[in-house]
C-alpha cells in the first residue's frame, strides 16, 4: 500500500525531480508533486511524495524532517485525507 507524505518549507525553486531525488535516499517513490499556483505557476512551497510501504515513508520522515535543502528546514509528515470543500458562496 503506498504512503503518501506531505513535504512542507521546500524552497520556491525546487522541482519535481529534486525531491524524487532526495526522497529516493529513504526508499521507492511512485509519485511526487511540487504543488503550484494555478495562475502563476510558481511553487507553494509544499509538495506530496508517495512511498511504496509504510516502513519507507516512515524512514524518509527519520532522515528528512528538518533536512537542510537551501536555507529552508523541510517538514515532512504523513499526508492527512483531503477535506472537502464547500462550492457555495459564503459572507
Amino acid at each position: 500500500m503506498e504512503v503518501k507524505l506531505y513535504v512542507g518549507n521546500l524552497p520556491y525553486l525546487t522541482t519535481d525531480d529534486d525531491l524524487r531525488t532526495l526522497f529516493a535516499q529513504a526508499g521507492t517513490v511512485t509519485s511526487v508533486a511540487v504543488i503550484k499556483d494555478r495562475d502563476s505557476g510558481a511553487s507553494k512551497g509544499f509538495g506530496f511524495v508517495e512511498m511504496t510501504t509504510q516502513a519507507e515513508a516512515q524512514n524518509a520522515i527519520k532522515m528528512l524532517d528538518n533536512h537542510q535543502m537551501g536555507e529552508r528546514a523541510l517538514k515532512v509528515n504523513l499526508a492527512k485525507p483531503r477535506e472537502e470543500r464547500s462550492s457555495g458562496y459564503r459572507r
